[in-house]
């Protein structure tokens, strides 16, 4: 039997989203730090604040000042933080009800160890040395042997320089293993093929195979050879250039039928200006070097496809 494939992939983008008042008011007060919550018709104390009560749907922007301290309502035990995790070192998760607050509020204690963790324990802010206007002002929590002073009082939310937007980074790393019809697909990819699979109850060749046809449900296992030319379905341009992406914004995706194929696949559009790329555009595979599936697809010089050859794969 053949070695399955598997491989490390990693999805990342940097999230970017403006501010309301209630959020850029609580973050900017973590640069200051200012510990704000948001108060309710009913009286009760939302931290992290926000801008409409969860009960009622109410816009609420009555701003108030709570402490830096706070309780544990609980926990659990980090024994291996992760890359951008608030500690590098074993650390407890908790959820804090500050003083002056009715919610908690998730982030990292920093502790010996499980055992010197619990609920109901006092714990008080630790302040990153610089601050940005980020819930990574707060570095963490550690423990404090104070009691809830009680004094908390309105605020109005005003600071100088207050912070309107945030780009927050996401990345989701994992490990893909195709099965056996995608396997088969990427080695014949690396051979400068490009390999599909028909249903036997529908006869639709998709490329790439998954395995099951999914308009049917049956298996599929007879591989069909498809391309290596096609005809653009759809496209678009992409004017946000990707990091650790070698290729120079204004550039474009597309939509790409293979001949012979049942499925568009999606493509770099190369070797043609982007403002040039259009629906039914004739184009063809160009492999690099080494590849193991190619780089871009570029025009052939055919005619353009009539409409009705590819309207069904839109």
């Amino acid at each position: 039997m053949p070695e399955a494939l598997s491989a490390p992939l990693v999805v990342e983008f940097p999230f970017t989203r403006s501010l309301g008042p209630v959020q850029s008011a609580f973050l900017t007060g973590l640069r200051e730090r200012t510990v704000l919550g948001v108060r309710t018709g009913e009286g009760k104390v939302l931290v992290p604040p926000v801008e409409y009560d969860p009960v009622t749907a109410e816009e609420i922007r009555e701003l108030t000042e709570v402490a830096a301290t706070g309780t544990v309502t609980t926990w659990a035990w980090n024994p291996a933080p992760r890359r951008g995790q608030p500690l590098d070192t074993p650390f407890a998760w908790v959820l804090v009800r500050l003083d002056g607050a009715d919610t908690a509020l998730l982030h990292a204690l920093a502790a010996p160890g499980p055992e010197a963790v619990r609920t109901g324990m006092r714990v008080r802010i630790r302040w990153a040395p610089e601050r940005t206007g980020a819930i990574t002002d707060i570095a963490c929590f550690e423990p404090y042997d104070g009691e809830d002073t009680g004094q908390y009082a309105p605020h109005d939310g005003e600071f100088t320089d207050p912070v309107t937007g945030i780009v927050t980074p996401a990345r989701l790393d994992y490990r893909y293993t195709p099965g056996r019809a995608q396997s088969a697909y990427l080695g014949a990819l690396s051979r400068q093929r490009i390999v599909g699979e028909r249903c036997p109850s529908c006869h639709k060749v998709y490329v790439p195979p998954r395995g099951a046809c999914p308009t049917c449900g049956v298996a599929t296992a007879e591989q069909v050879e498809v391309g290596p030319r096609g005809t653009v379905t759809t496209f678009c341009i992409v004017n946000i250039k990707a990091k650790n992406l070698d290729i120079e914004v204004p550039y474009v995706y597309a939509h790409i039928a293979l001949d012979g194929a049942d499925l568009a696949l999606h493509a770099r559009i190369g070797g043609i200006p982007y403002d040039q790329v259009r629906m039914g555009l004739r184009v063809e595979p160009v492999w690099t070097e080494g590849g193991r599936h190619p780089d871009h697809y570029r025009p052939t010089g055919e005619p353009d496809a009539d409409y009705d050859v590819y309207k069904e794969l839109l």
